[in-house]
């Protein structure tokens, strides 16, 4: 019972173990906050990559030519196989990179970018695709069809030219007579035939033009807008340099050789995903005009493939890729393709918590000398009780029982601070970058609304445990220095 009574009275006493009490809330409070935000972030990011990448992805290893046999032929080839009922849903496309050129505003640049040959109809039941169009019907109906806005924008400054009776184009002013013009010498050959004039001409064919319908693009959001900080006035947002209904002049290889092809296409949305990197280099096309201009008579090089149950991805890839040589086909999840991305990730929180941790360890390093400074302090208490009869284990439960006991408050306490930054994050960036004048978390790196948060029930009880952990192991030394005090020597300390 006096072991309890100890605690309770050194507990409430000492000043110093408050400052102890302190350090390990602080600490645990921000692996908590760390590790949430960390987790957040990953979870979104591992969330967008597996929409964009789908589970599992067929390529060809001529990625030019692409597959020697047509998008049908593979999947049905597919579905015939034991792979088959594991499968939600296929889309063929075709990946490659491209240079695009742009024009707006009198202005024209090029820049590389990542060419995707996609099938609206075989992508919509892919998901992770439509939801990150910008225009809210193409959600629900992804296609690269322009709307009346952007189609009457391309025409404007795209006009189709028809030819008049005399050759000229529609309201454009009849040359100018000059009336003192220099006679030319008839031409070689031609002296004795006189020219014949206007009215003996044969009439010029009047039949319009073949207005050749445009094919859409769809931009990554980056590539075509510029994100505007926010003011007091204004919250962030994106200026598009590019509208719908621009022009986009795409050049790459055709599937024969390496020969240049191009085409002209017409900007009729943007895709918004919140990864820059995928954003700022992506560009959509219909799949049967890339494979016309490139040559490839139904042929991909590349096939995404959606499972009913995602945690059978290893399963899956093994049966797929029995079906195909490997020498022609190259089967991989999209944990694969991601991987080094997804490990860095893993490294870096890892290294993170790590030197976080070492917060939680100065605050052991404190609860070292305060209980070596009771035990100096404290001899002559011990001798008197264990001249009453308390064992060196009694004495060794007093200390080993105060640091648990330090340290189970300070990590309540600092779980509950920890949870409640954690709950508020948005709240007090917000309130601190009113004081300071200074976005912490800035929305033109990140296209996230708020900063993304994800608690983690095992890791804020790993947390907790460790802090609990390293109280406890700090106090074994002075623990044990007590325990082995003589009470004759105790006795006589002062």
């Amino acid at each position: 019972m006096y072991i309890y009574m100890l605690w309770m009275r050194y507990l409430k006493a000492r000043r110093q173990a408050y400052i102890c009490i302190v350090c390990v809330m602080l600490g645990v409070a921000t692996l908590i906050v760390v590790n949430s935000v960390m987790s957040g972030f990953s979870t979104k990011l591992r969330n967008g990559l597996h929409d964009l990448q789908s589970d599992i992805v067929i390529e060809s290893t001529d990625q030019i030519y692409g597959f020697p046999y047509t998008a049908e032929a593979m999947m049905e080839h597919i579905r015939r196989s034991p792979a088959a009922e594991h499968i939600r849903a296929m889309a063929p496309s075709v990946e490659l990179f491209a240079l695009a050129q742009f024009r707006a505003n009198g202005h024209s640049w090029s820049q590389q970018v990542r060419l995707v040959g996609i099938d609206p109809k075989y992508q919509r039941q892919l998901e992770g695709f439509s939801e990150y169009l910008m225009q809210d019907e193409r959600k629900t109906n992804p296609s690269f069809e322009l709307d009346p806005a952007a189609l009457h924008h391309y025409e404007w400054f795209h006009p189709p030219l028809r030819p008049n009776q005399v050759g000229l184009i529609p309201n454009q002013p009849p040359a100018p007579v000059v009336a003192d013009q220099i006679p030319l010498p008839p031409l070689k050959g031609q002296e004795d035939k006189p020219l014949k004039k206007l009215e003996e001409l044969p009439p010029i064919d009047n039949t319009p033009l073949v207005i050749q319908k445009p094919h859409g693009i769809i931009l990554g959001c980056a590539l075509a807008s510029t994100r505007v900080p926010a003011t007091p006035t204004t919250p962030a947002h994106d200026s598009f340099f590019v509208d719908r209904g621009d022009t986009v002049a795409v050049y790459t290889l055709g599937s024969e050789g390496f020969e240049p092809v191009w085409d002209e296409f017409v900007v009729c949305d943007y895709i918004q995903t919140g990864m820059a990197d995928f954003d700022s280099s992506t560009v959509f096309v219909p799949l049967d005009r890339l494979q016309r201009i490139r040559t490839m008579e139904g042929r991909v090089n590349t096939i995404q493939v959606r499972l009913n149950d995602p945690t059978q991805l290893n399963q899956v890839k093994k049966l797929l890729q029995n079906l195909f040589p490997p020498d022609y086909v190259h089967v991989s999840t999209w944990e694969d393709k991601r991987g080094v991305l997804l490990a860095a990730i893993s490294i870096e929180r890892g290294i993170l918590n790590l030197l976080l941790f070492l917060i939680i360890g100065v605050a052991g390093f404190g609860i070292l000398a305060i209980f070596s400074m009771i035990v100096t302090e404290k001899t002559r208490d011990i001798g008197i009780l264990k001249s009453l009869g308390a064992s060196s284990r009694g004495i060794w439960s007093i200390f080993l029982g105060y640091g648990l006991l330090l340290g189970l408050v300070g990590a309540g306490l600092g779980t509950a601070l920890g949870l409640l930054i954690t709950r508020n994050i948005n709240e007090i960036e917000q309130w601190v970058g009113r004081r300071t004048g200074k976005e912490l978390f800035s929305r033109d790196v990140y296209y996230f609304k708020e900063i993304p948060t994800n608690v983690n029930v095992q890791h804020v009880l790993l947390i907790i445990a460790g802090a609990v952990l390293i109280a406890v192991v700090f106090s074994i030394l002075p623990a044990r220095k007590a325990a082995r005090l003589k009470p004759v020597q105790a006795l006589r300390f002062e």
